[in-house]
């Protein structure tokens, strides 16, 4: 009898046909999560051209477009999970009208930021601990790519609504096209070409918002002609559905604060890298980089569990919403293991690809190796805590975060790297600490099963 049960037990993890339909949804993310980690690569690698003081600037500016990024999470999250339960029920038109208030919450949200950024820009950088070295690059880059972040809002949340939607293929083509002409641009309008001479860091900035315009046109052009689920008529009346949007709203707000706990989290032992020395802070934000290719299967089995979760709670199946989940998330440990074994004994070679002493390459090494131990339980942070928000249980998601980035993160960041003199490598220490924890804990809550009775409406 028992012997039985482990067999099917096993048979959840090896169904074929359950493989191919999570895999068809989250191979086309983790392609356009590369290509989107690329894109942010291309700008820290250009800038390192510039000198170790640019790379600092882009630091800084992403650091805080991370925290703005947590609104845009916020809507997308609620779109993802209204959009994906109601393709589940076949409510096509419902699922399309949540997409519209969405797009007009984002716009909003986007206004609203847009002026913070263009009114308050020098001082938010210099809060952050930007010296007059550092803002040289950081305030004119931070500029042109915050005030408009409008078109990275709508790119955000086009794409997750897609995605609710199943279409997984059209985010991950576009983000392609996007990568293409930012990295094109990038190199003409930082260095020039022929007899333009090139903007320096301000070319980095306008290479990224223009790639991002032509990527929300391309979204929304998309959406227009209809040929995915989702249908968007662009010439009718919108107006704002209340109920509809407290429904996003509703289930998004967790997961945003989630973000923002997370990204203030991050500001603060990001202030302590700082103390360390610039050293520490570029070999931070390198090894950060280095190591945002890591999660990226994470992320692309996340979004196929949500949206799977979603569709099968709409349809009625929840075991099959959990199947989903459980199959999504061993398929990423597999891949982020083998991440790890690669990060672990290439760590030197993916250091030198950036322009920086050896000093910093030697943090970047010994970082890179603590990142490659942690994998499965980021993995779990990352797509069982997506299965939860695909459900609409965002809550408890963000206390745990709230517990491992404050309680432990946070904590222990300083503990390690200031009291005991870890330095950078305590930073990281208490990073996987954090993320070891909150795995095991999300977990237990997945597996307790009350997020099949969540109600959206």
């Amino acid at each position: 009898m028992i012997a039985f049960k482990e067999n099917k037990s096993i048979k959840v993890y090896f169904d074929k046909n359950a493989i191919k339909v999570v895999l068809s949804l989250a191979m086309p993310v983790i392609i356009e999560n590369i290509l989107q980690v690329f894109l942010g690569t291309t700008d820290t690698y250009f800038a390192g051209k510039l000198n170790s003081n640019a790379i600092a600037g882009v630091g800084l500016t992403n650091l805080i477009m991370n925290i703005y990024i947590s609104f845009f999470t916020a809507v997308g999250v609620g779109t993802t999970a209204v959009v994906s339960r109601n393709v589940g029920l076949k409510n096509i038109d419902k699922a399309s009208e949540a997409v519209k208030q969405s797009i007009l919450l984002t716009v909003i949200i986007s206004l609203i930021i847009g002026v913070i950024s263009f009114i308050f820009a020098k001082p938010i950088l210099m809060l952050l601990g930007a010296r007059a070295d550092v803002l040289i690059y950081a305030l004119p880059y931070y500029i042109i790519v915050a005030v408009p972040i409008v078109f990275l809002g709508l790119m955000l949340i086009l794409s997750s609504a897609l995605r609710g939607a199943g279409d997984t293929k059209t985010p991950m083509k576009v983000t392609a096209v996007a990568n293409l002409i930012n990295i094109f641009l990038n190199y003409i309008l930082i260095f020039g070409i022929g007899n333009f001479k090139g903007l320096g860091i301000i070319g980095g900035g306008l290479a990224t918002t223009i790639a991002r315009i032509l990527a929300v046109i391309m979204l929304m052009y998309k959406l227009y002609l209809g040929k995915s689920v989702l249908r968007l008529r662009i010439n009718h009346f919108w107006k704002i559905d209340k109920k509809l949007l407290f429904s996003v709203f509703n289930i998004g707000v967790p997961a945003g604060i989630e973000k923002l706990i997370m990204r203030f989290g991050q500001l603060v032992y990001g202030g302590v890298i700082i103390t360390l020395g610039t050293s520490s802070y570029v070999a931070h934000n390198v090894a950060g980089t280095i190591e945002s290719y890591s999660y990226l299967p994470a992320m692309g089995f996340g979004v196929a569990a949500a949206t799977l979760v979603g569709n099968n709670l709409g349809a009625g199946k929840p075991e099959m919403a959990r199947k989903y989940a459980l199959i999504s998330n061993v398929l990423s440990t597999i891949l982020m293991c083998t991440v790890g074994i690669i990060f672990f004994f290439l760590a030197p070679y993916f250091a030198e690809l950036f322009n920086v002493n050896t000093e910093i390459r030697s943090l970047v090494v010994s970082v890179l190796r603590i990142i490659a131990l942690f994998q499965p339980f980021l993995s779990l942070t990352m797509v069982i805590a997506s299965a939860l928000q695909g459900a609409g249980d965002t809550k408890f998601p963000m206390y745990s975060t709230l517990i491992g980035v404050w309680g432990i993160r946070v904590v222990f960041g300083y503990i390690f790297a200031i009291i005991f003199k870890f330095g950078l490598i305590g930073i990281w220490l208490a990073y996987s600490l954090d993320i070891t924890i909150r795995g095991i804990i999300i977990l237990l809550r997945f597996l307790k099963g009350s997020w099949k009775d969540i109600k959206l409406d």
